[in-house]
This record gives C-alpha cells, structure tokens and sequence, in this order.
C-alpha cells in the first residue's frame, strides 16, 4: 500500500512538472545595453504586487556600478502624495549576460537573510530607442510596461500590450499608472 501512495504521489509530481508550450519560460531580448538602459523609468502599467499596492505612480532609477552592477531605487508616488522609496542592487544572473537580473532591495529581509530575497527581473523587449520596455519574472506573476515618459500614445500602448500577450502575460490585470490629472482631483 505505501509503494502505491509513493508511486502516486510520484506520478501526479510528474504530471504537474510537465511542461506544454505555454508553460515555457518567456523569451528575452538575449542582450540589453546596461549604459542605455540605465537612468529613470517610469512604470506604465504592472501586475499586481504586493509591494506596490499603495502605489499610483511608480519610476525606477537604475545606475551602471563600475563593477557592472545596477544601483535601484524605486520610487512611488501614493494616493495620498506620498514617496515610498526602495533601494537595492541588480545583478546579472549568468555573468556576462544582461538580459536577466537578480534584483535585491536593502530591507530587513535580505539584511536577516541575505541573498534569500532577491527577485527575477528579466528584460522581454527593449525598444531600438531603449524608450520602452517590458519587464516580467519567469513565472509570469510580476509584470512591468515601462517608458522613459510617463504616458505614451495609443499605438505604444497596443504594442507593448501585444508583446507582453505574446509572451504569455494576462494584461486583463494590469494597474495602469494614475495620471497626473487624476492624482491632481484625489488631491482636491
């Protein structure tokens, strides 16, 4: 009887370890200019975090470290106009490759537990301009569109919305950034 339950057990970890074509890793862009890239981007839309769920407004400054690093701070603007910042270090995962980052924020966590709390940010597209960008983790649970203005105009949109599809993300979830105007009437 306990071989039956082992060999049960066994088959249904298979069954949940196989993998169909939407369950592949997304694709990234293989390389991403880090002096490019570096500088403020500002957060079009995201998946819901819990990190950010205070957050109206989101911008990411990113700068190049002599070693190859990336300096992160992460700033939010809330509802109630206030700045929430996160400070942390991204890393290449596979040294020499650019397109997948390890990201670690100074926080108590990764202070109590280093290393342990660090996040997947993986780079799926980079415009030619590096003036868009989309960013997601593997598991497809984090998703950010990102732009070095805060708005852009429809067809931007429809096309970083296509390629996140694409890859796989559902975009039915997405929290769009809080305009400007309508941050200026909560304020009211």
């Amino acid at each position: 009887m306990m071989r039956f339950v082992i060999v049960f057990l066994a088959g249904l970890v298979l069954a949940g370890c196989a993998t169909s074509g939407n369950d592949l890793a997304p694709k990234t862009v293989n390389s991403v200019n880090l002096k490019r890239y570096q500088g403020t981007w500002y957060e079009l839309a995201r998946l819901p975090i819990y990190f950010q769920r205070n957050c109206a407004q989101s911008e990411a400054h990113y700068t190049l470290k002599a070693a190859g690093d990336i300096a992160v701070l992460n700033r939010c603007l809330t509802t109630q106009w206030q700045w929430e910042e996160a400070r942390g270090t991204a890393t290449p995962q596979i040294p020499g490759k650019t397109d997948k980052l390890w990201v670690e924020f100074d926080n108590w966590i990764s202070r109590l537990l280093p290393g342990v709390a660090k996040g997947e940010y993986w780079v799926l597209f980079v415009s030619g301009d590096y003036k868009t960008a989309i960013v997601g983790d593997p598991s497809r649970r984090h998703l950010w569109l990102l732009s070095r203005s805060p708005e852009v105009n429809g067809v931007v949109r429809e096309e970083l919305l296509s390629k996140a599809r694409e890859q796989g993300y559902d975009t039915t979830r997405l929290i769009w950034r809080v305009s400007d105007t309508k941050m200026a009437k909560t304020s009211n």
